[in-house]
């Protein structure tokens, strides 16, 4: 149960970029406040427009690397072209979930 209040200034722009800030992580304030004092990460929440991204980047991930699979055998540079970028998109892919 937390009982006791801390008070600290802070500018009328800094106090909106915090409750966006904890908006976009789906916390409250406080609690947000509370989490970037104790040095935890606060991770924000995907919109719909990134997640609809990111599941595009999965789908382009999967059909690239089935595409360098197919030609493997008939040019190999083609298909080493292709595992490039899938690679490409799966270090994005990566990145994206930090």
């Amino acid at each position: 149960m937390k009982r006791t209040t801390i008070k600290f200034r802070c500018s009328i722009y800094e106090k909106k970029l915090l409750k966006k800030r904890a908006e976009r992580a789906g916390i409250s304030l406080s609690e947000y406040c509370r989490s970037s004092a104790f040095g935890n990460s606060v991770i924000e929440r995907l919109t719909e427009e990134q997640l609809m991204y990111y599941k595009m980047l999965v789908k382009y991930k999967c059909n690239f690397t089935r595409i360098g699979n197919m030609f493997k055998k008939h040019n190999p540079k083609l298909a080493s072209e292709v595992k490039k970028l899938a690679d490409e998109i799966h270090t994005h892919l990566y990145n994206f979930k930090k």
